[in-house]
């Protein structure tokens, strides 16, 4: 799970009087406390638990979540919050609730005890109120049960001094303690997942009853904020190149950069030869008439594709679009400053929070407490020597914040309702070299049919993304009564909030019959079609 670092978080996030502070110990939950923090109107930001204190400064929150972690905290170099942590909390007046690992690491750095329980609690379990009152559960609940998600090995044994437990798990372990004076709080299990019911109401609770945080966080505040940044970042008489993919996300970039700068923002459209069937042509006339956005179009397919051949390492690739694109900016920047007699100062990027996560090697650096997933192109995979400054307004926003934000800013709807497109285009999607054969061409057809066959269906909106990947096997088939050895396909939808998890899309039966047949009829070279039917975790949303 990866997180924002302080510095680069917006100038007023801690200003305001309702901030949640998230530390992030590397749970694949962490984002989920989040978003469900955010569903509830409160800003909530996620930073690395492992950061020093010093990187925390300027920051005034209301309430810090601890997060779950996959560590013990009796681990060799198991994350703990930095020295000096819990004095910061008191000073500005905080409540602390830890979830989980969070909870453990709470009781044992103030005098409590955890060992290794004896009997292990992981998935869906029962835990019963104890006590009658109580700040997290109410009044006149005692005796009342309610599933939750647990996942952990280790348990709190003993309590520090002054805390009480208020409630347990049907095998005894403790659920969730409290000191309402010191202002401390812990869940032994997950109350952001879905599979805890009753866990959303626990959060509210504990934000507007316990902590009387207000509800007061717009996406409207969001955008005016983000205006106020750029504004200030960019001086009055510097220019700003953003690279339009073509997607909502730099899309709905380029509209607030626009609003905030005006005409001094120059939009280009590269064409690196990895775009779907007739993107270029469609996104350039929706840009005409639609956004109304000054864009060049620029064809560097060839550089691209040239950089790309015989590479077969899904890292290395995206590493190379990432570095080519910054090329063709550069390019392009020196282009516009013989033309307007300056060079641009800055790069706007669509980055999102989910970008952020998975590129980044959270928490504290040390790639210790979780993983980078993957190098995101403008995030991971861009060049240490880069020339221009970046300007990314999203990358703290999920994506269905930036559909919001993207209203809100009169992006057309048929826009913001596009399926997220990858960065690196069908690099990511064909597996293996690009260059080796047609197998590009091959998968626009394929992914061109599929997803207006979704079209057709009226299932464009339901699902959260669509699209064909090219295998890199042949398969023997039979067609025209003749023995064929061409590509197999595959296919895969997907259903997500905001793509951290996602769960695959059941289509009908005949609705696959249709597609394969209609694949399979009309694109040369296939003979066989797969439906990738895994979930995120453990797959991702790309399969490179």
């Amino acid at each position: 799970m990866g997180s924002a670092s302080a510095s680069s978080l917006p100038t007023s996030a801690g200003a305001g009087e309702n901030l949640v502070l998230i530390l992030d110990f590397g749970s694949q939950y962490t984002h989920l406390i989040t978003r469900r923090v955010r569903q509830l109107g409160v800003l909530s930001l996620c930073v690395s638990g492992t950061a020093p204190l010093s990187s925390l400064a300027g920051l005034h929150p209301r309430a810090v979540v601890l997060s779950g972690g996959p560590h013990s905290v009796h681990a060799p170099g198991a994350p703990s919050f930095p020295e000096g942590f819990l004095d910061f909390t008191a000073d500005a007046g905080a409540h602390v609730l830890g979830v989980c690992y969070g909870m453990q690491l709470l009781m044992q750095s103030l005098g409590g005890a955890v060992e290794a329980g004896e009997r292990q609690e992981y998935g869906d379990m029962e835990v019963e109120v104890t006590t009658r009152s109580s700040a997290l559960y109410g009044e006149g609940e005692a005796g009342k049960r309610q599933t939750v998600w647990m996942s952990h090995g280790d348990e709190v044994v003993k309590l520090p001094e002054g805390f009480k437990v208020v409630s347990r798990s049907v095998q005894g372990a403790i659920a969730a303690i409290e000191h309402q004076e010191k202002r401390y709080y812990g869940l032994q299990y997950h109350p952001e997942v879905t599979h805890s019911p009753q866990g959303i109401e626990t959060l509210r609770r504990f934000l507007f009853d316990v902590c009387g945080i207000k509800a007061d966080w717009k996406m409207q505040d969001v955008l005016d904020e983000e205006i106020k940044t750029i504004q200030s970042m960019v001086r009055s008489d510097e220019h700003v190149i953003c690279a339009l993919s073509g997607g909502v996300d730099s899309t709905v970039a380029a509209t607030l950069v626009h609003n905030a700068i005006g005409d001094r923002l120059h939009c280009v459209f590269v064409d690196n030869g990895l775009l779907r069937y007739k993107e270029k042509e469609r996104v350039m006339s929706t840009f005409d008439s639609d956004l109304h956005l000054p864009v060049t179009c620029i064809d560097a397919s060839e550089q691209f594709l040239s950089q790309l051949k015989g590479v077969k390492d899904p890292e290395e690739k995206r590493k190379i679009i990432g570095r080519e694109f910054i090329t063709v900016f550069d390019k392009f920047a020196q282009m516009l400053e013989e033309k307007i007699g300056k060079r641009p100062e800055y790069l706007v990027q669509g980055t999102l929070y989910p970008d952020v996560i998975e590129s980044c090697p959270p928490p504290g650096s040390g790639r210790t407490h979780s993983h980078t997933i993957k190098s995101h192109h403008n995030v991971g995979g861009l060049p240490v020597d880069m020339k221009l400054k970046l300007i990314e307004p999203l990358k703290l926003l999920f994506k269905d914040e930036v559909r919001k934000l993207g209203s809100i800013l009169n992006v057309p709807e048929s826009f913001l309702k596009r399926h997220p497109f990858p960065g690196p285009g069908l690099a990511v999607r064909v597996l293996g070299d690009v260059t080796e054969g047609n197998a590009l061409e091959v998968l626009r057809q394929v992914d061109e049919i599929f997803v207006q066959a979704i079209k057709d269906a009226g299932l464009y909106d339901t699902i959260w993304q669509a699209f064909a990947v090219f295998l890199p096997v042949q398969t023997v088939g039979v067609q025209g009564d003749q023995r064929t050895h061409s590509h197999a396909v595959a296919l895969r939808a997907i259903t997500s909030e905001d793509g951290m998890t996602a769960d695959w899309y059941y289509f009908e039966r005949q609705f696959l019959v249709d597609v394969v047949k209609k694949i399979c009829n009309n694109v040369r070279g296939v003979n066989r079609v797969c439906q990738d039917i895994t979930s995120k975790p453990p797959a991702t949303v790309e399969w490179e």
